[in-house]
Parts: structure tokens; C-alpha cells; sequence
């Protein structure tokens, strides 16, 4: 755990779908992973520019804006282990409801203060997407 352990923020968010490249967030999203000395982690990436929502509550206001300013975030937190080149994310909670009780390997590469992390090819509707953070220590 001690290589990977500690604060990270987000340079980007690249994900590659059928060859193409895109950025879900955007290129200028930005996010924040830890990664504890206890084997405690959390992340958050986040679409700049979101959209206000006209309320002070963070979960009143109409159920439009709410969806588009929440599709443009996501969170989850729980545990990790580091297997050889790969990091075990065991979610216990998600902006993402799917992911909870799920664990996800992500092949890393770690060099100096950048760390990138992939997750494993997918397909999705047929097509093989990968998504990869990179992320820069705080």
C-alpha cells in the first residue's frame, strides 16, 4: 500500500471507446483520490462548470436538474489492496448504486509523482471501451 498511499488529483479523465477517445467530464474535470495508510480509499471526479441548482437543499430542486448536475459526478469509497501492478477497489458505497459490493481491478502504473490507472478492457454494446484516470500527487 505504501506506494500508491496518500492524495492524488486528477489531470484526467480519458476514456477510449471502439479506438475513439473522449473525456466523459470534460478536459478540464477535476477529482480527488486518497488512498490511506489504513487501506481506506475514496474518490471523486467532478465536470466542471455544473450547472446551480436553485435551491439550498442537495436533494431538493426539480428532478431535471438534479440528474444533469449529478451526471456530471461521481464518487464511491470502501477499501483497497494492491496486487502486484494492480489496485483492488472494494467498494462499499457509489454515486453509482451498480458498483456497491463490487470489486474492481485497476491495472496501474506509478512513476514519480503520476499515477494512471486503467480499468480492464469492457464491451460494452459490442464496442471495447477503457477508461483511464491519471492523476497527479497532491
Amino acid at each position: 500500500m505504501i506506494r500508491i498511499q496518500g492524495q492524488w488529483n486528477l489531470l484526467a479523465w480519458r476514456r477510449v471507446t471502439g479506438g475513439v477517445e473522449s473525456f466523459p467530464f470534460g478536459k478540464d474535470a477535476t477529482g480527488m483520490l486518497v488512498y490511506t495508510a489504513t487501506g481506506g480509499m475514496i474518490v471523486q471526479m467532478t465536470a466542471a462548470g455544473r450547472a446551480r441548482l436553485d435551491t439550498t437543499d442537495p436533494v431538493g430542486g426539480a428532478i431535471e436538474d438534479r440528474a444533469a448536475a449529478y451526471s456530471g459526478y461521481l464518487a464511491y469509497f470502501g477499501r483497497y489492496e494492491v496486487k502486484g501492478e494492480e489496485v483492488h477497489h472494494i467498494i462499499e458505497g457509489s454515486s453509482y448504486p451498480n458498483w456497491a459490493g463490487a470489486v474492481q481491478a485497476r491495472p496501474f502504473e506509478l512513476k514519480d509523482d503520476r499515477l494512471v490507472l486503467r480499468t480492464p478492457p469492457a464491451e460494452v454494446d459490442g464496442v471495447t471501451v477503457v477508461n483511464e484516470m491519471s492523476w497527479i500527487r497532491g
